[in-house]
């Protein structure tokens, strides 16, 4: 599989993360708060991506120069989506599982306004990916907290997959749409 392109990728994240939070704004209200199976609601799966995405998307806006300084380049070339996902999925096994700032608190919060920002920041993150190459986002890196370095581009594949991974868990869970 060749790599996406930024137009793929930003057909990727707009649809993935708009069938997510089509779903989540499906749930009945009286439902959407409720976690089951020791995983996490419905709202704190769209709280979890908000704080997962903003990072990502406010990586995009900082000038290259400064995410060179920060986080130096890329030592290889970017993995394949499937290679991530595969990479992503054997942290889990292992053990992995989300800290710090991306845990959703307890706080009650509106699934509309977690929703209607979700989508705010893709398009944002797909509006700031026009001002990049494609040579930049095999080149510069971020951290990821459970993967290490990314490159750019791996971090957008994460992002897309991201949204799939914790709709499937939504839908897992019993928690179905009206």
């Amino acid at each position: 599989m060749r790599a996406m392109n930024k137009s793929e990728l930003q057909q990727n994240l707009l649809k993935q993360y708009s069938e997510f939070t089509d779903y989540i704004n499906s749930i009945p209200p009286e439902e959407v708060a409720i976690s089951r199976n020791g995983k996490w609601s419905p709202a704190k799966q769209a709280d979890h991506l908000v704080r997962s995405v903003a990072p990502v998307r406010l990586a995009f806006t900082i000038p290259f120069f400064l995410l060179k300084i920060f986080f130096g380049t890329a030592n290889r070339p970017s993995r394949k989506y499937d290679e991530l996902v595969a990479r992503y999925h054997a942290k889990l096994q292992a053990g992995g599982r989300a800290s710090g700032r991306f845990v959703p608190d307890n706080k009650p919060v509106s699934v509309l306004k977690l929703t209607t920002e979700l989508n705010r920041l893709i398009k944002s993150l797909c509006q700031e990916l026009n001002s990049c190459t494609e040579e930049e986002l095999d080149k510069m890196i971020l951290p990821h907290p459970l993967l290490g370095k990314l490159t750019l581009r791996e971090m957008l594949y994460f992002t897309i997959y991201h949204a799939q991974h914790h709709h499937l868990q939504v839908i897992a869970n019993k928690t179905s749409p009206v």
